[in-house]
């Protein structure tokens, strides 16, 4: 069969399967993007049918999903708000990377990786998946909750140290000399304080100059102004989610409300993509062999994600609920825990098996990230109601 024929098959079944998946979440009240991933490893290599046809469509259409949500997940505040809620979140950040880090140190060491495999795990471990998060947060109607300006600062304080982290970790691998690795920083960082002041105080111009009556042409300039960005932030070195953030972080007023309707269905479709292609690329034989210590590394990582979201909402005065939700939601890992485990495998500098533990244990948070996040409410009513039949003074 044409190639060609074969991928448009393929694409059909993909889609059509993902909207009877997105239908099922809708009647079971819960974020599809479980299922999209579940969906992907059920018909990736080593799955129910290999969909090998759709892979160059596939990738691209995942790093556009990416950038599509954290561009719409931007939209949603101000500079202003991203400043005042990074100054009031760095000590949440900081909390936020000494336990989250040394869980995956401590695998590294115990499985006799090094120092090397240590710092790749330290990332994989660290990251939450602002791509999920922010899909998530959207399907909920969260967005506008108290906590989640509290979770948006975390997960930019991450995307910032990821940053920082890439060139080092890059560095290390690839054997360049220390001053190369801190060039690399160096320039990280200028780009992103760079945006962030543009943002801060040209702000009304983008939204003046990507603004459109017609909504063709505002369509196409939002797009290409967000591939454009993101990919010259991925050429310097800096994520390119980063600088989808930043991009939406600049665009404010009717232009952001306006930018929210038109690109909305554009992310919906990208990112079912982005979330289907984690899936495919994971072969369901490399899983058993490392479960177990993926569901050890879970476990902590659950904990200690959960004690960081809490811990940030409660110095923020927010109530039991929104500490649980923050908490939860910031549980999920992906796009750039998959990044690191794929650049340390390919250098060589690191046993495979690093790869398939990484895989596994991001599937599994992946996975879960969503469905916690669904479910935290009720938990956390339940335990309200017991508590308070048993302490009927006790006030949360």
């Amino acid at each position: 069969m044409d190639p060609t024929t074969l991928s448009l098959i393929q694409l059909g079944v993909v889609f059509f399967a993902l909207g009877f998946l997105g239908r099922l979440a809708g009647r079971i009240g819960m974020s599809p993007v479980p299922l999209y991933l579940l969906g992907g490893l059920a018909f990736g290599e080593g799955g129910l049918v290999n969909l090998g046809g759709i892979d160059g469509f596939a990738h691209i259409a995942s790093e556009i999903g990416v950038i599509l949500l954290l561009l719409m997940l931007g939209l949603e505040y101000t500079a202003k708000e991203l400043v005042t809620g990074l100054r009031q979140s760095w000590m949440a950040g900081l909390l936020d990377l000494v336990l989250n880090m040394l869980p995956g140190i401590a695998i590294a060491l115990i499985l006799g990786w090094g120092p090397v495999g240590a710092l790749v795990m330290a990332g994989i471990t660290y990251s939450s998946s602002s791509g999920i998060i922010a899909k998530v947060l959207g399907d909920l109607g969260r967005l506008g909750n108290r906590e989640t300006p509290v979770v948006l600062a975390v997960l930019v304080i991450e995307d910032l140290a990821m940053a920082a982290y890439l060139p080092i970790l890059t560095a290390v691998l690839a054997g360049v000399s220390l001053l190369g690795g801190l060039t690399a920083l160096g320039i990280s960082l200028a780009v992103i304080s760079a945006v962030l002041v543009g943002a801060l105080r040209y702000g009304h111009l983008v939204s003046t100059v990507l603004d459109s009556p017609d909504r063709e042409s505002f369509l196409l300039k939002l797009l290409g102004a967000a591939l454009l960005v993101a990919g010259i932030a991925s050429a310097l070195q800096v994520s390119a989610a980063v600088g989808a953030f930043l991009l939406g972080i600049a665009i404010s007023g009717g232009t952001a409300e306006n930018a929210t309707r038109v690109l909305e269905p554009l992310r919906d479709l990208f990112a079912a993509m982005f979330f289907v292609l984690f899936g495919l690329n994971t072969d369901p034989r490399t899983i058993p062999p490392v479960l177990g210590f993926a569901l050890l590394l879970a476990v902590v990582t659950v904990a200690t994600k959960v004690i960081t979201g809490w811990w940030a909402a409660w110095q923020q005065g927010i109530a039991v609920m929104g500490r649980a939700r923050a908490g939860a939601a910031l549980i999920a890992r992906g796009e750039f825990s998959i990044v690191i485990a794929g650049l340390a495998v390919a250098s060589g500098a690191v046993p495979a098996e690093l790869a398939a533990l990484a895989t596994t244990y991001v599937l599994i948070m992946a996975v879960f990230g969503p469905v916690a996040a669904r479910f935290v409410e009720p938990l956390v009513r339940l335990f309200q109601g017991k508590k308070q039949q048993n302490d009927p003074e006790l006030i949360f």
